[in-house]
């Protein structure tokens, strides 16, 4: 970490504390993140056409992934409510892995920015896809969940180098 960097969700005798973003001028801000869910081929062509036992995988995971976004403040104890305006939460096969990789954008006009909450879409967006087909194989593995982009606010643009 930068020299001139300090962590702000730290008061001055170490205790976790929720930074005051009232000073702050209210910018657009959009994080995109991305993770995958890795599994075997049988289980993904049974994601694919839509036969898994407990339903629809990829809508339910969709809609879990949005849910999420909105409800980031109340998983993560020093996260802003925040008026989210956009989420996105795509899932796309990717026959490779073989599994699904998971991608999340959320957008809002505030005082403060939306990388957690678009982590926690495709971090929760991927323990649905896992939940609903753990039946079928319980070795799939969550990996790579991470930031892909951030732009607005004081700290600026971050794009992970290989994203």
């Amino acid at each position: 970490m930068p020299k001139n960097r300090k962590l702000t969700h730290l008061g001055a005798g170490g205790e976790a504390r929720m930074v005051d973003v009232s000073p702050k001028g209210a910018t657009e801000r959009v994080a995109s993140a991305e993770g995958r869910v890795v599994m075997a081929k049988d289980t993904l062509d049974l994601v694919l056409r839509g036969d898994a036992k407990k339903g629809d995988v990829l809508n339910t995971a969709r809609i879990a992934g949005i849910m999420a976004a909105k409800k980031t403040h109340e998983l993560i104890p020093l996260c802003h409510p925040l008026p989210i305006s956009k989420v996105d939460v795509n899932l796309v096969a990717d026959t490779k892995l073989p599994g699904l990789i998971v991608r999340a954008t959320v957008k809002v006009l505030g005082q403060t920015g939306v990388e957690m909450e678009a982590l926690t879409a495709v971090a929760v967006a991927c323990l649905t896809v896992y939940d609903m087909v753990k039946a079928l194989e319980r070795s799939m593995r969550i990996e790579g969940i991470r930031l892909l982009e951030k732009r607005g606010g004081r700290s600026g643009h971050y794009r992970a180098a290989d994203a």
